[in-house]
């Protein structure tokens, strides 16, 4: 079976897509065998990542290791069942195919609620959450007072993995390693980062989830986009020197797949 890796939250702009072509493309790096799914049907920022690498891979002449996307198959109104939704069928005709080829299938989940996104949680095996660095973004997660320490109650995103942990339990599965990562970072210890860092702690002990260090705000992501690139493969396309900062976001991605802690994962690259 395949081990599921859904990245998830109901807020854009967290960088949804940035981790999961650099989770999977690491995985890929690996020598594992890594398919993935983008379940933004409107915008498909994972999949048009994807489609850049192919293209300029192909321009290029290299043969770079890379996971395979799959885009989710069309489904025949007429060959639903009474009842089915169509959405549930293309996702599981699709993890349905990719799954005995696959050692890691990677999802990315789009920016709001939507049945597709619900479905791929209660099939995670780990869920990666990443969240901006702020309360704005921390709101998705939980309420909090106006000092930003006490806790008031769950969010709507947080009662929807909970839901689908009841799914899972329901089907004999095991639960869902759900993992917040805090993205953008700044480099000062401001009082805010520091609020934010007690607030994520303190909900990770109520609803159960572990925080895992993500990627400080950098430009060298934006420009990794339209070639489809990774912090990975800089030296392959000739880059011979990198520069502290793509040094430290390296570091960064090889702490984050570590901290993951995936199943025959040797987090060595």
């Amino acid at each position: 079976m395949a081990h599921i890796i859904v990245v998830g939250n109901e807020k854009g702009g967290a960088g949804k897509s940035t981790v999961s072509m650099h989770v999977a493309t690491a995985l890929a790096r690996l020598g594992h065998k890594v398919s993935a799914l983008d379940l933004d049907l409107r915008q498909k920022t994972f999949g048009r990542y994807a489609a850049n690498r192919a293209a300029f891979l192909k321009k290029s002449g290299l043969d770079l290791p890379s996971p395979y996307y799959h885009d989710l198959p069309e489904v025949d109104q007429a060959s639903l069942k009474p009842g089915e939704n169509m959405y549930d069928r293309r996702l599981s005709a699709a993890v349905a195919e990719l799954e005995p080829d696959s050692d890691f299938i990677v999802i990315d989940c789009p920016g709001s609620h939507t049945r597709l996104s619900q479905v791929a949680h209660s099939l995670a095996d780990t869920l990666i959450t990443p969240l901006n660095d702020s309360f704005v973004d921390f709101d998705l997660l939980a309420h909090v007072d106006s000092d930003g320490k006490k806790i008031i109650g769950p969010s709507v995103y947080s009662e929807m993995v909970w839901s689908a942990r009841q799914l899972r339990a329901q089907a004999g599965l095991k639960p869902i390693d759900w993992v917040v990562v805090r993205n953008r970072l700044g480099a000062q210890q401001m009082v805010n980062k520091k609020k934010m860092g007690q607030a994520l702690d303190n909900l990770a002990k109520r609803i159960g989830f572990r925080v895992a260090p993500g990627f400080n705000e950098r430009v060298i992501f934006r420009e990794l986009f339209p070639r489809g690139l990774t912090l990975l493969d800089l030296k392959d396309i000739g880059v011979k020197q990198l520069n502290i900062s793509n040094i430290a976001a390296r570091q960064e991605l090889r702490d984050l797949v570590k901290a993951l802690n995936l199943p025959g994962v040797d987090a060595d690259f």
